[in-house]
């Protein structure tokens, strides 16, 4: 466990004799189970009352074992039941009463911003709102729409933004530090729709199919089939650019 001078009262929860730990602290921990998890990303977590870390006299955070397990709580309602942070917060809460509350399934944005549960859809990714790739990308209103007239970024039907939207937003805020602005990076995107589309020809009979099994597989040999691709074209890149890999 990290060690570190202890502090104030942290999130619904008695004094503790338990040691406190820097923001950076709970990062490193948190990436263990949540690769993607970024100090933006806590922080925005805290605005939205999710955690209340203790504060030193200068201002800095310290938080308690029970803010970091209520971190990784969020960050997994969010990851393996797709709910978006009032839904969680309420949980969460609730649990802490002393209440049992039942984990809710996966829920559907309203067009009056409020949500429902989505009885009976199986989601096929984590789904974040704008908010929250806001936080996770370091960005603006303004780039956001920006990537999104591009095509770059593209929401989901039913509202808010599936998991790897928070990889493309980071990557392209990363080239655009170089200088490449969404327009340029068309080009991109136009090489991994074809891609797409090779992978979706080899894939496409075995989803159709009627045996279970053969359909499970498709989604394996979809992953593998992604997965050979962004290496091939990675390699291609650096072939191409006379780079040579370390």
């Amino acid at each position: 466990m990290l060690r570190t001078p202890t502090g104030g009262a942290g999130h619904g929860t008695a004094p503790t004799a338990e040691p406190l730990v820097s923001i950076g602290a709970v990062l490193n921990h948190l990436r263990d189970e949540f690769p993607e998890v970024t100090i933006s990303k806590i922080r925005f977590l805290e605005a939205e009352g999710l955690v209340e870390p203790r504060r030193t006299p200068s201002g800095y955070r310290k938080f308690s074992p029970e803010d970091v397990e209520r971190l990784a709580q969020v960050l997994r309602m969010q990851r393996d039941h797709y709910l978006p942070l009032k839904v969680i917060r309420e949980h969460l809460d609730a649990s802490e009463r002393g209440e049992r509350p039942r984990i809710p399934g996966p829920q559907r944005e309203l067009p009056d911003g409020s949500w429902e549960d989505a009885e009976g859809e199986t989601p096929t990714a984590a789904r974040i709102g704008r908010a929250e790739l806001l936080a996770a990308a370091e960005v603006g209103e303004s780039a956001l729409d920006e990537w999104e007239a591009y095509g770059l970024i593209t929401p989901m039907p039913e509202g808010g933004y599936d998991s790897e939207s928070v990889t493309v937003a980071k990557l392209v805020a990363d080239l655009g530090k170089f200088g490449l602005e969404p327009r340029h990076l068309r080009v991109m995107k136009a090489a991994a729709e074809r891609e797409a589309g090779l992978v979706e020809q080899v894939v496409s009979p075995l989803r159709r199919h009627r045996n279970p099994q053969t359909r499970a597989h498709a989604e394996a040999t979809t992953r593998e089939l992604a997965s050979l691709s962004v290496r091939l074209h990675a390699a291609l890149v650096r072939t191409a650019l006379g780079v040579r890999q370390h």
